[in-house]
Formats: C-alpha cells, sequence, structure tokens
C-alpha cells in the first residue's frame, strides 16, 4: 500500500497539472518499510513528450541525496497520462527500475486527476490500494 499525505498528494497533481500538455513526472520520498510517501520530488520531464516521460537524473540525483539527508529513501515515481486511464503503458513496464517502487500514475484525461499506483516487478503489474492521509 502507497500512504501519502494530503499535501504530497496535492503537489503531485498540482504539478502534473502545470506539465500539460506534456506528460509531468517526478519522485516520491519516504520510508519504504511502511510505504508512506513524505516528499514530492516534481522533476524536468527530459523527453518533452506528452506520451512519455524521462526523469532528470541531475534531479534524480539531487532528491536521492536530499531524501536520504531526512533519513528516507526514495520509493517511487510518478508522471502523469495526459489523455489515457492511470494505468501502466508498455513503456511505463519497460522504464520500471526498481521492483520496491511505487509506481503511481495521474490520469488527466476526465475533469477530475485520478491517481492510482503500481508495483511492477519482472514485467508483472499490480495495483495497490492509495490511502490518502489527512495531515
Amino acid at each position: 500500500m502507497l500512504s501519502l499525505p494530503r499535501p504530497v498528494h496535492d503537489q503531485m497533481v498540482a504539478y502534473c497539472l502545470v506539465g500539460l500538455p506534456d506528460e509531468a513526472c517526478g519522485l516520491l520520498g519516504g520510508n519504504p518499510g511502511t510505504g508512506e510517501a513524505v516528499t514530492c520530488y516534481p522533476t524536468r520531464n527530459l523527453a518533452a513528450s506528452a506520451k512519455l516521460y524521462t526523469v532528470d537524473p541531475k534531479e534524480h540525483l539531487r532528491a536521492d541525496r536530499d531524501a536520504e539527508a531526512g533519513g528516507n529513501s526514495i520509493i517511487g515515481v510518478f508522471h502523469s497520462h495526459t489523455h489515457t486511464e492511470a494505468y501502466p503503458s508498455p513503456t511505463d513496464v519497460d522504464q520500471a527500475p526498481d521492483p520496491g517502487w511505487h509506481y503511481v500514475l495521474v490520469s488527466l484525461r476526465d475533469t477530475q486527476p485520478v491517481v492510482r499506483s503500481y508495483r511492477i516487478v519482472d514485467g508483472l503489474i499490480t495495483e495497490e490500494p492509495v490511502r490518502l492521509l489527512h495531515r
């Protein structure tokens, strides 16, 4: 399960909306043991595309260092789907680098953004619950 405090959730969704018409992306920092994200790290989409995303490696390194300085680690990646549902595409599965990460998709297809999270291990996609923490 992925737990998202309301401010982290809202920052992630807002960043995805600002990224339109391209996909937006970023990283989530937190405690891998509890699955709670405590920090949202918006990053530049180097692909600059409405259909693909590439997290800027320099920003990934900065996020990783910041998370570690706070006693956390990178626990997942998020990106938006601008015209499709919040489900991993074949490209998303191919790009899934860490089986321990949460892969969060924010669909902007409909009026209200939809946030869903997955685990991707050896190409197998498993949806997991997203718990929104009201704090």
